[in-house]
This record gives C-alpha cells, structure tokens and sequence, in this order.
C-alpha cells in the first residue's frame, strides 16, 4: 500500500475554496477543479518504492509503476478483462461555475470513431478532433456537499411549460415542437435547431431568455446563472431540455452513455473509465461537432436516478452501476468499532473525505488517498469516511 501524490487541475470553473478547505490548506486564489487519483497518462498520481537495483526509495508515477508489473499491482483477472492498465479515474471534483455541457460514447461508437480520425490523420491534439481514445466513458459523481447538475433530458412538455413561462417570443417555434410531434422526435429536433440557429440571432435568444429567468426566478434561476457565466451561448436554451437536480452530501448520479449533462456547482467524489471522449454540446468556446453529437446522443425523456448507497452487513456501502470499469463504495468508520477488513483481489484507491481514518499503517487525513495493490491485506480502523474505488473483475 502507498500514498498517493495527487495533482490538481486549474480549470477556470473550478472553486477556488472548496478543494483547499477539504485538505485544510490555504486557497492560492486560483480555481482547483479537479484532483486526480489514478494513472490518467495527463497526471499520473505518484507513489515513493524502492525499485530495481536501487535501495533508495523514489517518486514514481503509477503509471510506470504498474507498467513494471501489471499482475502484481493490478491482479490477474483486472489484467485479463481490462489489460495492463488501471481501467477507471478517481477525482475530487469542485464546480464553481458549470461546465460544458456534454455526452459520452459508447464503447462501439468510441472505437468507430477513433478509428475514423486515425485513418483521416486527425491530430490527436486538434481542436475539432473528437475522439481521443477508443474507449467509452460511463461517469459517476457523488455530492460530498449540496450538488448541482443537470442529467438526461425531461419530459418535451415540461420543457415547453419553462420556455413558455419566459415569454420569448423567439423560444416559441421551440415550444410549438416540442408540444406538437413524439418525444424522441421533438427532443431531437429542437436540440438540432438550437445548435444550428444563426449565431447572432440565438444570442439575442439567449440574453432576452436568461432576462426574463433572472425575473422569474424560482425553477428558472439555475438557467439565469448559467446565462451569467455563458452569455449568448446556445446551451443556455439546450439546458432547458434537461432534468435539474439537487443531489445532497451522500447521493450520487451515474452518467451512461448518451446522456447529456452538465456539472453546475458543488464537491463530489467522481469516478469514471479512463477515457478523454466528450462530445460538447454547450456552455464552452471549444469546439461542437453537431453532426457526430446528434449520432451519439440518446434522445429519450429519463428520469435522472438518484442513487443512494447500498448497505451491507460489512459497513460498504455501494453505489451500484451497470459497468465494470470502476466500483465506488463507502465506508464510514465510528471510534471504538472493530477494524474493517478492505482486502480484494482487484486494484484499489481509498480515498479519506472525513475524519482521521488508519489505514493499514498509514494516518489520512481528508483529501489523503493510498493505492492497493491487489491481493494486499489491508484494513481501516479509527473515525472518518474512506471512499475506495476499485473495478469489477
């Protein structure tokens, strides 16, 4: 077992506080998006070992790590089913403003895809290059505070009632589509038009709509605050299309394949397959590529699925999802209990988000997080909450 050392990504819509505060250091004053917890190739988490002939022990990144020795780090069956790489990404995750709004492919469309840019010679680095690897990649976030978000689309009918209520008369060819044609036809076709409309005009759109949201107020003031930080943007009108919700500290949401979504505002735990494929469909300056979105894109009302942990007489509590890549549960550990027996034969991240669990023969305080080998024995003992992530093998 070994601490991990994590990097921290500056995105512009990270928080500038709420990564700082779990940790308990200082904010810089910059954003903290993201801190990573895996062997992502863009920030590896590193780890100190002695290797090789060498008896000094050195900061290695997991990455070469388990290169070195697939099997022992990672097990057997994870190499068999997944090869010789950690298969998912951990991350704390702190929004303070929204993100882009976004989709996933599917495992075959993510082949399909990234074979085709190979073969024309799309840089890999282009800016209109939309696959980056060959793998999907099915998410997970878990609000460690109140969360926002919004996750698959709503009812067609709901979403005229909040156009109509903005009384734009330039939202009303959308809210006659919507109300008028089957729903995975209307939902369809409404998002082409948004994505397509003339830019200027759909500018106007949006500066008039996020107005009259502001006014209102109530169920339409999440859409005035993403207007504040997107003005003029098209997915401000897209993200009307969409379930809100409000996730409390323990609830989470599985992002599938297809569905579009957009992080708002909170910290969470996030887990995902490790893959950079993200089709934009909003809310960003980067590139949107409408045709291969409209392909990708599961136009079907859903209701977003809030899921809670499952509890077993172990203390675990899982967070069930459909995919094997990555398994997210929680433990949360009461002062005088016995100590809880964490071995698995599969690769593990236990991450402290609480408290000031033992792990093994290590102190975490939150924001702290070890890597497992698989096979090794390991328990958890004293106060806190340990998140580990490891995969289904």
């Amino acid at each position: 077992m070994d601490r991990l050392s994590n990097t921290v990504r500056p995105y512009a819509w990270g928080s500038t506080t709420a990564i700082p505060e779990l940790l308990g250091v200082a904010p810089t004053g910059e954003p903290q998006a993201e801190m990573w917890m895996g062997a992502h190739s863009g920030a590896p988490s590193r780890l100190t070992r002695i290797s090789g002939a060498s008896e000094t022990p050195t900061e290695q990144p997991l990455t070469d790590i388990i290169a070195a020795d697939p099997e022992r780090e990672l097990g057997p069956a994870a190499v068999e089913k997944f090869g010789p790489r950690l298969p998912f990404l951990l991350k704390l995750l702190a929004a303070g403003a929204p993100l882009s709004l976004q989709v996933h492919p599917d495992l075959e469309q993510a082949k399909k895809g990234y074979e085709d840019e190979e073969r024309r010679s799309v840089p890999i680095d282009a800016p209109h290059r939309t696959y980056k690897d060959a793998n999907h990649k099915p998410e997970l976030i878990c609000a460690l505070t109140p969360f926002e978000g919004l996750c698959g689309f709503r009812r067609p009918t709901e979403a005229a009632q909040a156009m109509a209520a903005l009384g734009v008369d330039s939202l009303k060819p959308y809210v006659d589509l919507l109300g008028a044609q089957p729903e995975e036809a209307a939902l369809r076709e409404v998002l082409t038009a948004i994505l397509t409309a003339d830019p200027v005009e759909m500018a106007e759109t949006v500066t008039a709509a996020a107005a009259a949201a502001e006014r209102l107020g109530g169920v339409h003031a999440p859409y005035a605050r993403i207007a504040h930080h997107f003005p003029g943007d098209p997915g401000v009108i897209a993200a009307m299309l969409l379930n809100y919700v409000q996730l409390q500290p323990g609830e989470a949401l599985f992002l599938g394949a297809g569905v579009p979504h957009a992080y708002l505002g909170g910290l969470g735990v996030e887990i995902m397959a490790n893959s950079d494929n993200v089709l934009r469909c909003g809310l960003t300056p980067k590139h949107i590529d409408v045709p291969e979105l409209l392909r990708i894109v599961r136009f079907e009302a859903t209701d977003p699925g809030i899921l809670r942990p499952e509890a077993s007489p172990s203390g675990e509590e899982l967070y069930e999802t459909p995919v094997d890549e990555f398994r997210l549960s929680r433990f949360d550990l009461s002062p005088g209990a016995a100590a809880v027996d964490l071995s698995r034969p599969t690769p593990q991240i236990l991450l402290c988000t609480a408290g000031a669990p033992r792990v093994g023969t290590l102190d975490l305080t939150p924001g702290a997080s070890v890597f497992v080998p698989s096979g090794e024995t390991v328990e958890a003992s004293g106060t806190g909450t340990l998140f580990r992530a490891t995969v289904v093998a």
